[in-house]
């Protein structure tokens, strides 16, 4: 799977949960850190925490395994580090 698929398929997985203004960041040019940086934001603690989850577990279905997930124990602001995409996903406030 090639980054724009996984950025597509992140983004397909935080719709499906109903996240929040997702902004999709193309940072190819600028780092060598990834290529997609993808925020979005979740309604509570609870639904941060599930947003999550999802993008994980979209992606192993795809063969992708997340590098990391930091940030589930306060689930304020979780990223998901899928290599070629990372994903912010946080509450308003943290945002």
């Amino acid at each position: 799977m090639n980054a724009l698929e996984l950025q597509e398929l992140t983004v397909e997985s935080l719709e499906d949960l109903k996240g929040k203004d997702i902004v999709v960041l193309d940072v190819a040019d600028r780092t060598s850190v990834t290529d997609w940086m993808i925020v979005v934001t979740g309604t509570s603690q609870r639904h941060v925490k599930s947003l999550a989850n999802e993008v994980v577990e979209k992606s192993k279905e795809a063969g992708v395994r997340p590098l990391g997930m930091e940030g589930e124990e306060d689930g304020n602001w979780i990223l998901v580090d899928l290599g070629d995409v990372l994903a912010h996903v946080m509450t308003e406030d943290s945002r």
